[in-house]
């Protein structure tokens, strides 16, 4: 994608943003005549920048909002008539929404300048966004005695290039701990390949791993590699290893004792020469107690065998993990949206999360999106015991809550139509607007 793309919503079409922003040489214009232009173009492109010419053919607030709450990602720059500034609604959609705005008439030089100024900021967003993608896949978060164990626990395994076997709750992270275990070793410029193996029909599972040859069964024109093979020089990452069909299983056990593997439909053996890490969330002891696993498939991968903690055997971390989830997915989140409550945080920590990271990275994603005041609230978090949403707070404060919740629901209910819902609410539009702008809801 060209760095210098830019889309403009204007009512009146291109002659418009010619006559007052000039010839624009250096950028490539995208035109939409209406938000609802823009979004259908935004939809299938992706664009950086956008420049609002006017706010006509915005038909509500709301609408605006919903708008710039799903492209947030984008850096938007008004280009706005002086006197529609007058208007109370129009200020505050312009200070939540947009990054920069000038009225006309235009100095056309400042506005390359501002142009390019918000495409500056987009090149350092991705930089950081970079930084942090690296972090989020090499490094185990957290401060917790049970994380700082862990990490020094791969520090150790990923020297050796014996086989690893993970036990870990399902979201815990062992795909992220297997990857930093590979990312460590000597192994790290060579492939990491992820395999789950209940993603495979049990047909399929044994011409995925080995490869087969051409004409070895109907529909096999030309021979393929199979997931061993292209792990070779590298780490091969079986998750869910117990889902692994017997029969399979007997072939795996073949390849860690010999280092070599058939293709199916091949006579000659290949050498590959792969580190294995094994995952599982079932205790497999167990699997091989009741004729689930064997036994000696069990031994070999259990030489270093490595425990991920469960995300509520480490509350303390849950805070430092819920910060780096909303940086990390800053995005996605609506424009007002600057951050967590402290009473935020304290639901979060006090919740059992039996989805683990997985679930916490959903519930921070979906807040960030659906909260309507500039900070996260327990009631925007969602979570299933609602035990959390009140933390022994004192009376008064669970009113609060409250009172701010049912604000949300009637508004949500009246499309944001204040009238409607201070009606619904048996209070006056005038006591309404006082208390949105106490509990710091946007409408």
């Amino acid at each position: 994608m060209r760095l210098n793309r830019l889309i403009c919503i204007s009512p009146h079409g291109l002659d418009a943003v010619r006559n007052n922003c000039g010839p624009l040489s250096k950028w490539d214009i995208c035109i939409a005549s209406s938000i609802q232009e823009a979004d259908q173009i935004l939809q299938t492109q992706q664009y950086k920048v956008g420049l609002l010419l006017d706010f006509i053919g915005i038909e509500s607030s709301a609408e605006a909002y919903r708008f710039f709450n799903r492209h947030s990602n984008i850096r938007w720059i008004g280009l706005l008539d002086r006197k529609i500034l007058d208007c109370p609604e129009t200020r505050a959609l312009v200070a939540d929404n947009l990054s920069d705005f000038q009225t006309l008439p235009l100095d056309r030089a400042r506005l390359n300048y501002t142009i390019g100024h918000a495409f500056g900021f987009v090149l350092l967003r991705e930089r950081v966004a970079d930084v942090e993608q690296i972090g989020v896949v090499d490094a185990i978060l957290g401060n917790s005695i049970a994380i700082i164990s862990l990490r020094s626990q791969i520090r150790k395994i990923a020297r050796t290039n014996a086989p690893v076997l993970i036990w870990g709750e399902s979201g815990s992270g062992k795909e992220l701990v297997a990857h930093a275990i590979h990312m460590n070793s000597s192994r790290a410029g060579g492939p990491f390949v992820p395999v789950n193996c209940g993603a495979f029909a049990a047909s399929l599972i044994q011409s995925e791993l080995f490869g087969y040859e051409s004409g070895s069964f109907t529909g096999a024109a030309k021979g393929k590699a199979g997931l061993l093979e292209s792990a070779a020089g590298g780490t091969l990452f079986l998750d869910e290893i117990g889902d692994l069909p017997l029969d399979s299983q007997t072939n795996f056990l073949r390849f860690l004792q010999e280092r070599t593997i058939t293709r199916i439909g091949a006579t000659r053996e290949i050498s590959v020469d792969a580190r294995v890490i094994a995952a599982s969330h079932v205790n497999l002891k167990d699997a091989v107690a009741r004729g689930q696993f064997r036994e000696d498939l069990y031994y070999r991968l259990n030489v270093l065998p490595i425990e991920v903690p469960s995300l509520r055997a480490r509350r303390v971390d849950v805070s430092l993990l819920s910060e780096h989830f909303f940086k990390f997915y800053n995005f996605e989140k609506g424009a007002h949206v600057k951050g967590f409550s402290r009473k935020a945080l304290m639901a979060l920590e006090r919740y059992d999360w039996p989805g683990n990271v997985r679930e916490l990275i959903n519930c921070v994603r979906r807040a960030m999106v659906l909260a309507d005041g500039a900070m996260i609230m327990p009631s925007d978090l969602n979570l299933a015991d609602p035990s959390t949403l009140f933390n022994g707070d004192a009376l008064g404060e669970s009113r609060m809550s409250a009172e701010r919740d049912a604000i949300c629901l009637s508004l949500a209910i009246a499309k944001k139509n204040v009238t409607h819902a201070a009606r619904d609410l048996g209070v006056s539009r005038m006591s309404l607007y006082r208390l949105i702008a106490k509990h710091n809801i946007t409408v």
